[in-house]
């Protein structure tokens, strides 16, 4: 009886650290270069843009986004559809095991929609990532100017 209660113990204590031994994901994801795109001054979206890296042996998933910002966050993709670029929600952005993925113009990015404040150069806007576990990382991203020859989606 002693022996399959102690059993029982074990299993349950290595099924409820199992999530904990493969790696958190905010643990595991780095952000490199966080930027959010400057925008004309009454204009109330906008773009913020990063990468993600992955050092875990578990792949990830950014679900979520928040930001003081602005009042409504998503994540979005940029499609081609009648020869014109559009943007479009989605619900992840993945990131493999050991691997990056990169948010830019004209691809991958959080959108930032219904700004509180206006933006100026050099600004830091708070991003709070959400990932597919749960974990969150705060993140600081820097305004920047748009750059000469950056694609222009539509929604």
């Amino acid at each position: 009886m002693l022996h399959r209660t102690l059993t029982s113990l074990l299993f349950g204590l290595l099924f409820a650290a199992a999530p904990v031994l493969a790696g958190r994901a905010a643990d595991d994801i780095a952000i490199a270069d966080p930027y959010v795109r400057l925008v004309p001054h009454g204009q109330e979206q906008t773009a913020a843009y990063f990468l993600l890296r992955n050092s875990g042996n578990t792949h990830h998933a950014l679900v979520k986004a928040a930001s003081p910002a602005a009042r409504v966050v998503e994540l979005h993709t940029v499609v081609h559809e009648g020869g014109m670029m559009k943007m479009r929600p989605v619900p992840r952005i993945e990131v493999q095991a050991g691997g990056e993925t990169q948010l830019q113009p004209g691809g991958l990015h959080v959108m930032l929609i219904g700004l509180t404040r206006p933006l100026r150069e050099g600004m830091a806007v708070e991003l709070a990532l959400t990932f597919e576990d749960g974990s969150t990382k705060k993140v600081l991203a820097s305004v920047r100017p748009v750059a000469a020859g950056m694609p222009r989606a539509r929604h």
